[in-house]
């Protein structure tokens, strides 16, 4: 691996929620050091307002993010990317796109916090679960001598911060 910026893409079914929150956190949390991006196999088309809100009052960037699809990343001139993860089980069970350039992928997946029903305290403490989920497997992620690993121990530990607290599977083989 080399000294440049690393590409990661965050990927989840609608692209509204989970995903966003994971391209936010990355852009701000490992400015510099990579480039951030997220996508849908079928985006919702917006980006839901309980996370523009919880981003915005951390102080997270949201300028920019938008529900788009996962073929934008599959065709010639996009971003070749280092790294591809699904945060979200349905698009881990999905069949992706023949990404350029064979990144290292992992499974991620943390709960819907915009499939919660009920109170607005409810659906805002899921949001925020969400998001501290997110944190701590970007935060591990960050914490790892990219550089220095081989491919297939970098592999590894990229499925390990899937297993961490908050997985919705025990699919962290997927991606």
């Amino acid at each position: 691996m080399t000294t440049r910026a690393f590409n990661v893409l965050f990927l989840c079914t609608g692209n509204s929620a989970r995903s966003i929150l994971a391209e936010s956190v990355l852009r701000k949390d490992g400015a510099g050091r990579f480039n951030a991006y997220s996508a849908g196999s079928h985006p919702k088309g917006a980006v839901h307002p309980a996370a523009l809100s919880l981003l915005a009052d951390m102080d997270y960037p949201t300028e920019g993010l938008r529900s788009n699809n996962w073929d934008e990343f599959a065709v010639a001139g996009a971003p070749v990317m280092d790294f591809v993860f699904t945060v979200c089980d349905d698009a881990a069970g999905e069949t992706c796109p023949v990404w350029p350039g064979q990144p290292i992928t992992a499974h991620w997946g943390i709960a819907d916090p915009a499939a919660v029903d009920g109170a607005d305290w409810e659906r805002e403490r899921a949001f925020v679960m969400a998001l501290r989920y997110m944190k701590q497997r970007i935060a591990a992620f960050t914490a790892l001598p990219l550089a220095s690993l081989e491919r297939v121990s970098l592999t590894a530990k990229l499925r390990e911060i899937g297993h961490a607290e908050g997985a919705s599977s025990p699919r962290s083989d997927v991606a």
